[in-house]
């Protein structure tokens, strides 16, 4: 592994710093901080407007589109600056990171054109619809349904885990389109203007108390044939470029816990004289999270000699989880009763936490691709990957 940057890398690095030491936002509150919801997703539009303002509002974009055509390691390099300045997760990334990415590589002329500008400026902002009730990890299994009529598709289902969509203006959604084909190819991908008739969104309380998910009802809502992205039963492979783009836009957030506040925390309510235990507990966080930079240097490392990592991001995304809920937990220990208070920093933190165990994929989803992509372990038969998704058996 090489853990330097490339010159080109460091010159990236440079820029990147410049700008954001001139531009980066006194306020940008966190959705996971228990910070006011309302007041943290208007920050966040209006950090995505002076990003765009000034050329940064899409790294990956080809230039053509508003972008800066740059690739996955400057992505990284760009995500490990904002974090060392508190600018963290954005909760426009289904957007630029996801939405953008997809369209323009599976775009119409006339669909780039009307929605790659909006999304840039944050005019028009986007939510994803994709996992169900009962097709989270086997996305596949969707069963949310869009019926041709016409010139328009009618759709009915229901979808959860929708990050933002109380905020969005739109969605990217897929339906299965043919019941008749093996569940992996009658899916299709569509637009979805979220304000359509038909479509109710509720929030879903956390045990934070926030709502940064929702669930999505569909019913009986009308989407024109000219809002289906890619060919009729092809969403399938649209939606993997979707979730290709959400992986390489998490790339370099590993940083999410900064070590030095939890130390600080630590030693002040230890009274400056934290017992072997808790010194102990710090430095496996401190561990971890030194290991977890390491991986992310592996991945840039492996993308800088053009070769796409395989279970990195599988092993990353089971070391954020794990040691985020350990770095959570001793804070927790460390404030004793005070623990119990809310609102508080560390106390939102903490039960937040159990998400990352979930989100993006289950710890038990990394676990199997780590098994069959590092060990080699063989892929455990599936009996219904030929069979039409209308004869598999339903719960």
């Amino acid at each position: 592994m090489d853990f330097t940057d490339s010159p080109s890398e460091a010159a990236f690095r440079a820029e990147a710093v410049a700008f954001l030491e001139a531009h980066v936002p006194e306020e940008f509150g966190s959705y996971t901080s228990g910070d006011d919801q309302e007041k943290v997703y208007e920050q966040h539009l209006a950090w995505q407007k002076t990003l765009a303002q000034h050329g940064w509002g899409a790294l990956t974009w080809p230039e053509s589109y508003g972008g800066r055509g740059k690739g996955p390691i400057e992505q990284i390099i760009w995500n490990e600056e904002l974090s060392k300045r508190g600018v963290g997760h954005s909760m426009l990334t289904v957007g630029i990171g996801m939405v953008g990415p997809t369209l323009v590589a599976h775009g119409t002329p006339e669909q780039q054109e009307r929605y790659l500008g909006p999304l840039l400026r944050a005019d028009e902002t986007w939510c994803q619809l994709f996992s169900e009730p009962g097709a989270g990890s086997d996305l596949a299994g969707l069963a949310t349904r869009a019926v041709r009529d016409g010139d328009d598709w009618v759709v009915n289902g229901q979808k959860t885990w929708c990050s933002g969509a109380q905020h969005n203006d739109f969605g990217i959604l897929i339906a299965r389109t043919d019941p008749s084909l093996p569940k992996h190819k009658g899916i299709t991908f569509f637009l979805l203007d979220m304000k359509a008739p038909g479509i109710e969104v509720r929030p879903l309380i956390e045990m934070t108390g926030e709502s940064h998910f929702n669930e999505v009802f569909l019913n009986d809502v009308r989407v024109p044939d000219s809002a289906r992205l890619g060919e009729l039963n092809a969403g399938w492979a649209v939606a993997q470029t979707t979730l290709m783009n959400e992986r390489m836009a998490m790339g370099g957030l590993s940083n999410l816990l900064h070590f030095d506040e939890l130390k600080a925390l630590v030693v002040e309510e230890a009274g400056g004289h934290p017992d072997a235990t808790q010194r102990d507990e710090l430095a496996k966080v401190y561990s971890q999270l030194r290991c977890l930079e390491l991986l992310n240097a592996r991945v840039v490392s492996k993308l800088g000699r053009g070769v796409m990592p395989t279970a990195e991001s599988s092993v990353m995304k089971l070391a954020l989880a794990r040691v985020m809920t350990k770095a959570n937990a001793l804070a927790m220990r460390a404030l004793g009763p005070k623990a119990l208070l809310r609102p508080g920093y560390w106390q939102n933190e903490y039960l937040f936490a159990p998400a990352f165990h979930i989100a993006g994929g289950t710890s038990e989803v990394q676990k199997t691709v780590c098994a069959e992509r590092v060990l080699g372990l063989p892929r455990e038969e599936s009996s219904d990957r030929q069979r039409a998704f209308e004869e598999l058996p339903r719960s």
